[in-house]
């Protein structure tokens, strides 16, 4: 999926906390699309967090959220996020299932800590080759997208709107590549079955 990737450039940092069982399969990992598409992303794998140095020096050093959809979180499709001279903004996100995510949000002191983000959206995922567990859950990269759409809505960045209609091609191009191979894999099914039939009779 490499050729598919254009990075963007931003002022915000990202960064993608994954979970070691995401990890595990990082070939078709969108956490991981998501930190080669944004230049200024940093990627940590692990489930505690709160002693991690390098985490911990951007937290004292950025105006801090954490993606997380809790009650009293900014919802940034209805509010901008900075005021000007603010310390540089850096956006949490966690890549895992949600389960996990739980486990890691609630060991990680660190991230306990941070201000909470969220978004509305119509956007409904394009993951065809795995189930969300709600209508409206997104993938890690779509998510991102979305924080991308708002934060350029806000003048917070700067974003071609070319760059943006190509962030998510590493993805859709990933999903198009695992149903060819999941079409050939039953087509093979079918002939090994129709094969064993005419053996037998």
């Amino acid at each position: 999926m490499c050729p598919y990737i254009e990075p963007i450039e931003t002022n915000t940092k990202f960064v993608i906390l994954m979970h070691p069982k995401e990890f595990k399969k990082v070939k078709n990992n969108t956490g991981f699309f998501t930190h080669l598409s944004l230049t200024n992303s940093e990627l940590f794998i692990g489930v505690d967090f709160s002693a991690h140095q390098r985490i911990n020096e951007i937290v004292a050093t950025h105006e801090s959220y954490i993606l997380f959809p809790s009650a009293y979180a900014l919802n940034l499709s209805q509010t901008r996020p900075l005021m000007p001279n603010q310390k540089k903004m850096a956006i949490f996100i966690i890549d895992s299932t949600w389960a996990c995510t739980k486990k890691m949000f609630t060991q990680s002191t660190n991230l306990k800590a941070l201000l909470h983000m969220s978004f509305t959206t119509e956007k409904t995922s394009q993951y065809q080759i795995k189930e969300q567990p709600q209508s409206n859950y997104l993938s890690t990269i779509e998510s991102t997208l979305v924080v991308l759409e708002e934060l350029v809505k806000w003048d917070v960045e700067s974003v071609e709107q070319e760059k943006m209609d190509g962030f998510l091609r590493p993805f859709t191009k990933m999903i198009e590549y695992q149903q060819k191979l999941i079409s050939q894999s039953l087509n093979n099914s079918i002939r090994f079955k129709s094969k064993s039939y005419h053996e037998i009779f």
